[in-house]
C-alpha cells in the first residue's frame, strides 16, 4: 500500500516536503533569508524541523547520540526522528486558497498509491477510472468531464515536480517515493504552468540527499497482492547528489469469470525513477530526473446492469464476477493473443531538467520536460461472453513543455511578484478497434484511427502587496494561445462487404485571457479571511471516437468559468485544532461535457459538446483536531450543487427507449435547463488515530478511516441505472514503531464492511455497465529507512 521511501517524512530520513529544484535551492538558502517563497510566486511549503516547532507525540524522542549520528547537514530539511507532526504546513495557513496539503506519511497511512486514491483524502474531489483501466477522469468541485479518448486537455491537470502531464494516463505507476501532494481547486495558471478551469493536483517526489540514506518497504495483502518499494540516496561528489527509487506491484485480482472460472485483475507493474542534483554554488541548483514505467496489469471487469439494445438476457453475475471473452478473429486483428484478458500493455517514460538560479533580487527557474506514452489496452465493454462491444486501443503520444519564470527572491518584502511563460506541444496517434460481431444490427468488426497535433503558449504574471494591519492584495493575469487539429481520421469496417471512410482534417484555435484578483486579512495571529475572483480558461478539442459522419469531427468550444470564492484559515487552538473552510460559486460559459449525438441508421454515440450556460456552488472544509494528547482526528467535508441553465442535447435515455419500443432510431432532443449536473452532492472522508506509548522505546498507533460519496448521475439528468448509488467505506490500521523510527510494521484493512459499491458507470453499444469498487483487503506492511 505504501512505500518506504514515501514514509521518509515521518521516519527520520530526510523529508523533502517541497521536492522541486526551486524548493531545494531555497532550502539551501534558508539560513540566508530564502527559506520560503510567497504563494503568488509558487512557494513550495516546507515544514519546520526544529524540536520546538514540532508537535510532540507519545512516541519517545530519539536519544541525542542517535540523533547526532544520523543528523544530516544543517541545510537539509528533516524531521526529528521518532516524532510525529500533526498540524503540518503551517506556512499554508497564510495562503489565500483552499488547497489540501498532504504529507507522504498521510498518503501511506490511507493507502494512496494511485491518483484515484486522492479522492479519499481531499474534499469535493472525484477521480474515476475509465472502464476499470489506467485512464482517469477528474472532477474537482464538480468541474470535469468524461473523455474516453483522453486526447484533450483535462479540466484538472496533474503535475509532478512542476511538470504538467497533459494526458493523465502518463502518470500511471509514478506515485512512489513521494515527498507530498497538494490538491488545489479553482482556476489556476497565473503563477506557473498552464491555465485550467477546475484546478490541479501537484505531486512532489523526494529529492537526493547529501548524506547516505536507503529504505525499502514490502506490502502483502489479500488475493496475493504485493507492493514493493526501495530507494537509495546520497552524494557522488562535492555538490553532486543522486536518488534512485523503484516499485513493483503484483497480484490483487479479486474477480473471476463465472463461465470458465478464469481469474481477472492481477497487477503486473514496475517503475523506476532517478534524480541527479548538482549544486555548483549556494545560488544554483540543477536537477535532472528520469522515470520509466512498464504496466501489464489486468483491469477491473464491469458488471452489466441493463440491456439497452439487442436481444437476450444479461448474465447474472456475482459481486466478485465479471464476464469477458475475445474472439480469435478480433485478437488477430489487433495483433494480440487469443487468450488475452482485459488488460493494459503500457510503457511510459520521460525526463525533465530543472535549473534554478538566485541572482539576488530575482530568482530564475526553467523547467524542460519530455514525456511519452505507448499504450495498448483491451476492455470488454459489453461485460458478457458475447462480442457486442469488445474494444482495443493503441495510443502513441508524446509531449514537450518548456517553462521559464522570474520571481522576487525576498519573501520578507511587501511586494512579491512572478512573471513567466510556458510552451507546450503534444503529438498523439490513436487506433480504436471494436468487435460488434454478435450484435445483429451490425455484425462486424471496425476500427478508427486518427492523429492529434497540438501546440500552446501561455504568458502569466502575478503580483501581491502586503498593506498595514495584516491586509494583502493581489492580482494575476494570463494569456493563452492554443492551436490543435485532428488529422488522418479513418473508419474501417472489416470483413465481407467492408468499407473505408476517410474524413477531412479539422482544426481549432483559441486566444483567451484569464486571471484573478483577491484580498486577504490576517484577522489574528492564527486566523485569516480571504476573498478572490478567478477566471479560468480551457481550450476546445475533438471527440474523435468511433466516427461515422464528418459532423462528429466538429470541434467543441473552449470553456471558461468565473469563480467567486471566500474562505477562512484558522488555528483557533494552536497545535490542538485547525479549521479551514471555503465557499465557492462557478459561473460557466460553454462548459465542456459529454453529450449524445444520434447517427442515423447507426445509433447514439457519446460526443463532447458545450453547455452554453451552467452554474455550480458549494463549500468544503477540513478539520484537524487533537482533543487528547494521544488522539488525532482529521475530517474533510465537501458539498456541492450544479445545474445547467441552457443545455440543448439529445436525451440518450429517451432515444434508447424509443428504439427499444419501435425499432427505429429517432433523436429525442431536450434542453436540460434546470437539470442537476449529477456530481456527488456530499463527500466525506477522514481518519482518527490513537497513539499509545507501550514502553520507553516502542509505541503503537491505530485507528479507523472512512469515506462517503453521494450518488452520481453518469449522464445529464440521469436517473435509475444512469445514476450511481451512494456508498460508505470503512478502513483501519495499526502501526508498531520504535522510537528510532528506522522501521515500522503495519497491519491494515480496507472496505472492512465488504460493501458492494460502484466507482463509475458507462454505456457500451448494447449494455449499460458499472465498474465495481474493490472488495475487502487485509494486509501488512513492513518498512525500514537508514
Amino acid at each position: 500500500m505504501g512505500a518506504a521511501a514515501q514514509s521518509v517524512a515521518s521516519q527520520g530520513a530526510p523529508s523533502p516536503d517541497a521536492a522541486s529544484p526551486s524548493a531545494s535551492v531555497h532550502r539551501v538558502q534558508a539560513v540566508n533569508r530564502h527559506a520560503a517563497r510567497s504563494h503568488e510566486a509558487r512557494r513550495p511549503i516546507s515544514q519546520p524541523t526544529t524540536r520546538a516547532a514540532q508537535t510532540q507525540s507519545p512516541v519517545r524522542a530519539i536519544k541525542p547520540a542517535t540523533a547526532a549520528r544520523h543528523a544530516p547537514p544543517a541545510h537539509e530539511a528533516v524531521q526529528v526522528t521518532g516524532q510525529r507532526r500533526d498540524f503540518n504546513y503551517p506556512e499554508a495557513q497564510q495562503e489565500a486558497d483552499a488547497s489540501t496539503h498532504l504529507t507522504a506519511a498521510r498518503l501511506i497511512e490511507r493507502g494512496v498509491v494511485t491518483l484515484r486514491g486522492l479522492e479519499r483524502v481531499a474534499p469535493n474531489l472525484t477521480i474515476q477510472s475509465i472502464n476499470g483501466t489506467a485512464s482517469t477522469n477528474f472532477y474537482l468541485r464538480g468541474v470535469g468531464f468524461n473523455d474516453f479518448t483522453q486526447n484533450n486537455t483535462g479540466p484538472v491537470l496533474t503535475y509532478y515536480d512542476d511538470v504538467p502531464f497533459i494526458y493523465s494516463t502518463m502518470t500511471n505507476g509514478m506515485m512512489f517515493d513521494l515527498a507530498g501532494a497538494t490538491v488545489t481547486p479553482g482556476p489556476v495558471g497565473t503563477t506557473h504552468g498552464l491555465s485550467d478551469t477546475g484546478g490541479e493536483v501537484m505531486l512532489r517526489t523526494a529529492d537526493p540527499t547529501s548524506t547516505w540514506h536507503a529504505g525499502a518497504s514490502e506490502d502483502i495483502a489479500s488475493y496475493a497482492r504485493s507492493r514493493s518499494v526501495a530507494y537509495i540516496s546520497g552524494p557522488l561528489a562535492k555538490g553532486l547528489t543522486f536518488r534512485l527509487s523503484g516499485q513493483t506491484q503484483h497480484g490483487g485480482g479479486w474477480q473471476t469469470n463465472p463461465v470458465n472460472g478464469a481469474h481477472l485483475g492481477d497487477a503486473d507493474l514496475w517503475a523506476l525513477r532517478g534524480k541527479l542534483q548538482w549544486k555548483p554554488d549556494s545560488h544554483t541548483t540543477v536537477t535532472l530526473s528520469g522515470h520509466f514505467t512498464q504496466d501489464d496489469s489486468q483491469v477491473v471487469g464491469a458488471i452489466p446492469i441493463n440491456r439497452l439494445l439487442g436481444s437476450g438476457s444479461l448474465p447474472n453475475v456475482g459481486w466478485k464476477q465479471s464476464e469477458w471473452d475475445i474472439r480469435p478473429a478480433f485478437a488477430k486483428l489487433v495483433g494480440r493473443s487469443a487468450s488475452l484478458k482485459p488488460s493494459e500493455h503500457d510503457q511510459f517514460w520521460g525526463a525533465d531538467l530543472h535549473i534554478v538560479h538566485d541572482f539576488g533580487p530575482v530568482t530564475l527557474t526553467t523547467i524542460s520536460a519530455f514525456e511519452t506514452e505507448r499504450e495498448g489496452e483491451y476492455t470488454d465493454q459489453d461485460a458478457t461472453m458475447r462480442a457486442e462491444g469488445d474494444t482495443y486501443r493503441n495510443i502513441d503520444a508524446n509531449t514537450f513543455t518548456q517553462e521559464a519564470r522570474l520571481q522576487s527572491s525576498h519573501p520578507e518584502d511587501r511586494l512579491q511578484w512572478v512573471v513567466g511563460a510556458i510552451y507546450q506541444r503534444s503529438r498523439m496517434n490513436q487506433e480504436f478497434f471494436f468487435d460488434y460481431t454478435d450484435y445483429s444490427a451490425r455484425g462486424y468488426m471496425s476500427g478508427t484511427s486518427f492523429g492529434i497535433n497540438q501546440e500552446s503558449t501561455s504568458e502569466f504574471g502575478n503580483v501581491s502587496y502586503r498593506l498595514p494591519h495584516g491586509v494583502k492584495i493581489w492580482a494575476g493575469l494570463l494569456h493563452a494561445l492554443d492551436d490543435r487539429g485532428v488529422t488522418g481520421l479513418q473508419s474501417v469496417i472489416y470483413g465481407a462487404g467492408g468499407s473505408t471512410l476517410n474524413f477531412h482534417s479539422q482544426n481549432t484555435a483559441s486566444n483567451q485571457f484569464a486571471g484573478q484578483v483577491g484580498v486577504s486579512w490576517q484577522v489574528a495571529a492564527h486566523a485569516m479571511l480571504y476573498y478572490k475572483m478567478s477566471k479560468g480558461f480551457k481550450p476546445g478539442g475533438f471527440t474523435a471516437n468511433n466516427t461515422q459522419i464528418q459532423a462528429q469531427l466538429d470541434p467543441f468550444k473552449p470553456e471558461t468559468v468565473l469563480t467567486y470564492e471566500v474562505g477562512i484559515k484558522s488555528d483557533p487552538i494552536p497545535n490542538r485544532l485547525r479549521i479551514n473552510a471555503a465557499a465557492f460559486y462557478n459561473d460557466y460559459h460553454n462548459q465542456q461535457i459529454l453529450g449524445t449525438v444520434l447517427i442515423p441508421d447507426y445509433g447514439p454515440l457519446s460526443e463532447i459538446t458545450n453547455a452554453p450556460k451552467s452554474e455550480s456552488w458549494g463549500f468544503e472544509a477540513t478539520i484537524e483536531a487533537r482533543p487528547l494528547p494521544q488522539l488525532f482526528i482529521t475530517q474533510n467535508i465537501g458539498w456541492q450543487r450544479g445545474t445547467f441553465q441552457n443545455f440543448p442535447t439529445t436525451n440518450r435515455a429517451a432515444t434508447n427507449a424509443y428504439y427499444k419500443k419501435y425499432g427505429v432510431w429517432k433523436a429525442i432532443n431536450d434542453n436540460f435547463s434546470g437539470v442537476d449536473m449529477g456530481q456527488p452532492k456530499l463527500t466525506l472522508n477522514g481518519s482518527a488515530e490513537w497513539r499509545q506509548q507501550l514502553t520507553r522505546d516502542y509505541a503503537l498507533e491505530f485507528g479507523p478511516d472512512w469515506s462517503y460519496r453521494g450518488s452520481q448521475a453518469m449522464t445529464p439528468g440521469g436517473t435509475g441505472f444512469y445514476r450511481l448509488p451512494p456508498y460508505f467505506l470503512l478502513g483501519a490500521h495499526a502501526t508498531f514503531r520504535p522510537a528510532s523510527g528506522r522501521w515500522q510494521a503495519t497491519v491494515y484493512a480496507s472496505n472492512i464492511l465488504n460493501r458492494h459499491y460502484y466507482e463509475t458507470g458507462g454505456q457500451a453499444l448494447t449494455v449499460y455497465m458499472y465498474t465495481p469498487g474493490e472488495t475487502r483487503f487485509v494486509g501488512a506492511r513492513v518498512s525500514c529507512d537508514y
